[in-house]
């Protein structure tokens, strides 16, 4: 898992609410099915809860990553094989971390894409800088520069991109994952969140599959036993 730093130390406070928490999700684990996943184990109870924006009847099910990251480009597969027939109470929610520069250079060109209504390049954009091309320059202007190249080799309108590149809703949209990389306090990538409620990723679970299985078990908890109804 890319890691970025040591949590900070905890607060008091945090240190008995999370205790709190613990001890609630290990009254609950033997409702998860097979009681094979345990809280402080293969996952965190998330403290405080945070909000999603996952419609009514709906699990948020949310993915913090990073192009650059190989570990998230490793999950990738995985990620896109349980899409095609994920539970239909699941909304998949995917942000981009947002450390620094060069992160936040790689979140833009995702939201661009994105914006572009052109999801299908996510992966070819994975598939480039795992190739050994970062798509960064020595400066931002420079790594606009070959974004765009890049964008252009792919089929996309030279002003169409930089008008999406530089559009509000995508400013708007780094914001928001600078807001989510914060609230959720991810130090390393890729990051999972079910239902605001859960955190866990590849090493806690025990494997890729592992952490497939346990986002299906996690999600269909909440939506059993805490559903929202509308």
């Amino acid at each position: 898992m890319q890691r970025l730093r040591s949590r900070p130390t905890a607060t008091l406070l945090a240190i008995v609410l999370a205790a709190a928490s613990f001890a609630a999700a290990a009254a609950t684990d033997d409702a998860l099915p097979g009681g094979h996943w345990k809280a402080g184990v293969n996952y965190d109870p998330v403290v405080p809860a945070q909000p999603t924006v996952a419609p009514r009847g709906k699990i948020e099910v949310l993915e913090v990553f990073w192009l650059g990251c190989p570990h998230c480009y490793a999950l990738e597969p995985y990620i896109r094989n349980w899409l095609k027939d994920k539970p239909s109470y699941v909304d998949f929610v995917r942000v981009p971390v947002m450390w620094g520069p060069a992160h936040r250079l790689h979140a833009q060109l995702y939201y661009t894409l994105e914006t572009l209504h052109r999801d299908d390049l996510v992966e070819k954009a994975f598939d480039t800088m795992h190739g050994g091309d970062l798509l960064l320059g020595t400066n931002e202007q420079d790594s606009f520069v070959k974004q765009l190249d890049w964008a252009k080799s792919n089929g996309i309108d030279a002003k169409a991109f930089t008008d999406a590149y530089n559009s509000s809703g995508v400013k708007s949209d780094l914001q928001h994952a600078q807001e989510i990389t914060e609230r959720y306090h991810v130090e390393g990538v890729p990051f999972v969140a079910v239902a605001g409620k859960y955190s866990t990723d590849v090493g806690k679970a025990g494997g890729h599959a592992e952490l497939i299985q346990l986002i299906d078990d996690l999600a269909a908890f909440d939506h059993q036993h805490h559903p929202r109804r509308g």
